[in-house]
């Protein structure tokens, strides 16, 4: 279990952060095996284990540590390769010493943060990214962490068994501006409907969903866990995710990614391809051994999960394949043309010259 002797509050930086932004120092730990086999990409997509194509393996580190402000929400469990680096001595290995910074605001004031230099690095679900970097932040997005973590619900007494199935129906959304709402206008648009006509949306708060559908007000909704794992178990078998950004034509896309300041990439490469190294790392930890994963990182969840909910919370969302390169830059093509599709990005965008702005390659 990470401790508290790992993340102490620093009330100093926290101050510096009008944000909603809370620092807490990460200490040394004692470091434990982990796997030197995680996922690479080569540039035309295809998802190798690096033990089955070696490449030579990065210079050793040298010097004193490289202080890196790491953000991420402690409470996703989606994020949990952060605290599984800390635990596993991953940062450490590659001579970072870390400070993470518990990240409670919008996507807007975070990228800010890391944009500004308050903050160097962070993890966000891509959707909650693409429309603030057309503002301009200078932010590059590096790499993939993993797939997964939104789904849409159906229900079965209200005649849903699909996508197709939902023309007619009403979906409930905690945001009519959200990318979640985006991200299943795009499915619906991909699947034959209209997201403006053939559908209905309402917003209802997450937790309230489930008794929305029972009282007939809405038959599908859009949410995450862990409101989904519990609303669906405890359903009766009428509540069931019918789709996912990790099912259909979003099985081999990623959804949470990492952004690395635009500064720190210029003054200082080999400490952001050190950061991405080391995440992506404890990704294929978290994806190898997601027991351990929550032992480290469910005490940051709600006190009523259980580590066996937790764990099988965290196997549904796809962490063995993290793109980077041109896979990765493929992939965020893919969203910047959807974006632009559904009225999200700017219509004078060109999204190609977008994604060379707003990504870069550093594990070629």
């Amino acid at each position: 279990m990470l401790g508290r002797r790992h993340l102490l509050r620093a009330g100093a930086f926290a101050s510096i952060l009008p944000l909603g932004l809370a620092g807490s120092r990460v200490f040394a730990s004692p470091a434990r095996p982990f796997p030197t086999d995680f996922p690479l990409c080569h540039g035309g997509g295809d998802y190798i284990k690096a033990a089955d194509h070696p490449a030579p393996p990065p210079a050793a580190p040298t010097g004193s540590a490289k202080k890196i402000r790491f953000t991420w929400n402690q409470t996703a469990l989606c994020t949990s390769a952060v605290p599984v680096a800390v635990e596993a001595g991953i940062f450490e290995k590659h001579n970072l010493d870390v400070e993470l910074v518990n990240f409670g605001g919008s996507t807007d004031q975070l990228l800010e943060a890391i944009g500004s230099g308050k903050a160097d690095v962070g993890i966000g679900m891509i959707l909650r990214w693409l429309k603030p970097l057309e503002q301009g932040f200078d932010v590059k997005l590096v790499a993939g962490v993993h797939g997964g973590c939104s789904y849409l619900v159906g229900s079965r007494d209200a005649g849903i068994t699909d996508i197709a199935s939902l023309r007619g129906k009403t979906i409930g959304v905690t945001d009519f501006a959200s990318p979640d709402k985006n991200l299943y206008e795009i499915i619906l648009q991909n699947h034959g409907l209209d997201p403006d006509k053939d559908v209905e949306w309402k917003q209802y708060p997450q937790d309230l969903m489930a008794m929305a559908v029972q009282k007939g007000e809405i038959q599908a909704y859009v949410a995450g866990d862990p409101n989904v794992y519990y609303q669906v178990k405890n359903s009766k078998g009428n509540l069931f995710r019918v789709a996912s950004n990790a099912t259909n034509e979003f099985a081999d896309r990623t959804c949470c990614v990492l952004g690395i300041r635009g500064s720190l990439l210029r003054d200082d490469p080999e400490a952001a391809i050190a950061v991405t190294r080391a995440v992506l790392e404890a990704s294929q930890m978290v994806n190898d051994n997601p027991n351990h994963a929550v032992e480290v990182s469910g005490h940051y969840a709600p006190r009523s999960a259980t580590s066996a909910d937790l764990a099988e919370m965290l196997k549904s969302y796809p962490y063995g394949q993290q793109p980077i390169g041109a896979d990765f830059q493929r992939q965020v093509l893919l969203y910047a043309n959807e974006l632009k599709r559904a009225g999200v990005l700017n219509p004078s965008t060109d999204p190609q010259r977008y994604v060379n702005r707003v990504t870069a390659n550093l594990l070629a």
